[in-house]
């Protein structure tokens, strides 16, 4: 039988479910990097309890408020946190945004410094959100609040399988909450709420639940790595696979949306279907791992450096497939054999940015440099 598993936003109130099963390991989309390398020093020594006592005072709860189109609101809850001295606050973008439209009326929460509950809401500015990486950035004025904690950005790509890791937040509607783990995997491919990639995802085994969505990942330094967003659950529950999106992504959104309300990401202009062995074998393609081509937007960086895509119909196995084209089997060195690969490496570069794409054509091995062009993400 087959499994049903999906990926939960981690939204209070309602669950947001997203019938995404591709992004589970049965069916390949989230995909693993290997890492032969054994993990370094440990980062820190901090304690959950001292990660907590450190930190705790610059996490919020954020409540966003929604106008229905019948005049009838309805709301969300998750987490957020203080990543600057002025004021400025991450989250998730599905906390502050639903259906297209984004939340009329924003406020957050802080901690009381006695820690015996929270405090007042403050009104927070809605600044801009980005669906493509699930971040969103809001502001409040720092003389709102009684005092500003804004957390140490840290930096996940040295991360290792096993490291500790402290997650705060406000699952199931208990603010201010602290659970504790490891990394479990590293170089995850997370499907976004429409349905883009954010590569190098972080999975974890710390409790994440609903209401834990845009609430900060810390390593043992008492660092931020991460932001959560997402379960992988059978039940609607955590189950031990919860997911964050790195705080290297998060912070380059929040850069652009701080300075031009807008998120601009890499554009290559190519698109197609992953091979495998039996479909390479009927094509004759003579390469078995790769991203056969279908289609090359005009006037595309593909376009211009000369990547083709295919230019006829073949069945195999009743199933029409567009044949001829390159196939695409790396960039850079690494190596591609999906559609999802292919969207994970173009959206860790920068537009502008020149890479190496290494094709199969004719049954020919061969490489085209690309300049990639630039596509807003909002």
């Amino acid at each position: 039988m087959k499994s049903s598993r999906t990926a939960v936003l981690l939204v209070g109130g309602a669950l947001a479910v997203l019938a995404v099963v591709a992004l589970l390991l049965a069916t390949g989309v989230i995909s693993v990097t290997t890492g032969g390398s054994q993990a370094t020093a440990s980062r820190g020594s901090l304690t959950p309890m001292d990660i907590f006592s450190r930190n705790a005072a610059g996490v919020v709860e954020v409540r966003a408020t929604f106008a229905g189109g019948s005049g009838i609101g309805d709301s969300s809850m998750g987490s957020g946190f203080v990543a600057s001295a002025d004021g400025y606050i991450l989250t998730n973008a599905h906390v502050v945004t639903k259906n297209g439209r984004d939340a009329a009326n924003v406020v957050v929460v802080f901690r009381e410094a006695t820690g015996s509950g929270t405090g007042s809401p403050i009104r927070a500015e809605f600044i801009g959100a980005d669906q493509n990486s699930d971040v969103a950035v809001l502001k409040i004025d720092p003389e709102d609040a009684s005092s500003l904690t804004p957390l140490v950005m840290g930096e996940s790509v040295d991360l290792q399988e096993g490291e500790p890791v402290t997650a705060i937040g406000n699952p199931l509607g208990l603010s201010f909450t602290v659970t504790s783990g490891i990394v479990s995997a590293i170089g995850r491919n997370l499907t976004s709420p429409n349905g883009a990639v954010i590569p190098n995802g972080i999975q974890t085994d710390a409790a994440i639940n609903s209401g834990n969505s845009g609430g900060p990942l810390f390593d043992s330094n008492g660092e931020v790595i991460g932001v959560n967003t997402m379960i992988a659950t059978q039940s609607g529950g955590s189950q031990g696979l919860g997911f964050a999106v790195p705080i290297e992504t998060a912070t380059r959104v929040m850069d652009q949306l701080i300075a031009s309300g807008e998120v601009h990401y890499a554009f290559l202009g190519a698109s197609g279907h992953g091979l495998n062995s039996d479909l390479a074998s009927v094509l004759d393609i003579g390469v078995d791992q790769g991203l056969l081509v279908v289609r090359v937007e005009a006037g595309s960086p593909a376009a211009e450096a000369g990547i083709r895509a295919g230019s006829r119909y073949v069945l195999v196995q009743g199933q029409p497939f567009v044949a001829g084209g390159d196939v695409i089997t790396a960039i850079d060195g690494q190596p591609v054999g999906s559609a999802v690969d292919l969207a994970a490496q173009i959206n860790q570069r920068e537009p502008g940015e020149t890479i190496t794409v290494d094709l199969v054509r004719n049954g020919e091995a061969t490489s085209v440099d690309v300049t990639l062009g630039s596509r807003s993400g909002n």
